[in-house]
């Protein structure tokens, strides 16, 4: 039986008046991490004093850790995953935030433990491993903050320092193991970016790497 049309819009203010709705994690990867980055963006929010100021750069890096987290599944780092978790985070994040999204914060920490910003990280102990991982971890998130304007020089700068100290240590690691073809490269480059995103916070493993190498 259809609705009488005269009632639709009173059906509206009837659902109007629910307030907002309740949320669950999906249980597809790609969605679970496009969920929780648009939650951790929420509460940071939440927490900003100045509504229209940018996010702290540690808040600013958790909500890009989702989707290198959701690429870094599997040992190869997987791009298209990562970008699938972007793009489903413009999607969903009015839907997310109009509904109750605060009752996702424990289950999204549940989820993503690596992305907990209290942990403290250590670099890997083999040094081709270390050094890659920081150049690819430095290459992704100075890319994927690019878009911010200034609200992030400082910390792209100091990649950008990292990244011309770890060129020439990378060059001469990777020929040193007799990884010379670019296929190989790439291989070796995508486990190391997997490997980054397991790390913890990629604002404090950025540290690290800056502390290691761009200060020796």
């Amino acid at each position: 039986m259809k609705t009488p049309y005269a009632l639709v819009p009173m059906l509206a203010l009837v659902v109007s008046g629910c307030g907002p709705q309740k949320l669950a994690l999906p249980s597809d990867p790609i969605g679970r991490a496009a969920t929780c980055g648009v939650v951790a963006a929420a509460d940071a929010r939440s927490k900003n004093q100045q509504v229209a100021a940018p996010l702290s750069f540690d808040k600013q890096g958790q909500i890009v850790h989702y989707a290198l987290l959701a690429g870094a599944a599997d040992q190869q780092f997987s791009r298209d995953k990562a970008s699938a978790v972007i793009a489903q985070m413009q999607e969903i994040q009015d839907r997310i935030t109009s509904g109750k999204w605060q009752d996702l914060v424990q289950p999204c920490e549940a989820a993503f433990p690596e992305a907990n910003l209290s942990q403290s990280v250590s670099l890997p102990s083999d040094p081709l491993t270390s050094e890659l991982s920081c150049y690819m971890l430095g290459k992704f998130m100075t890319k994927a903050l690019a878009s911010q304007g200034n609200a992030y020089e400082a910390q792209l700068l100091q990649y950008g320092e990292l990244a011309r100290a770890l060129d020439p240590k990378v060059a001469v690691a990777l020929e040193k193991r007799g990884i010379r073809s670019e296929t190989a490269r790439n291989v070796e480059r995508n486990e190391a970016l997997s490997t980054a995103a397991k790390l913890g916070p990629p604002s404090k493993v950025m540290d690290a790497c800056s502390e290691r190498y761009a200060k020796t």
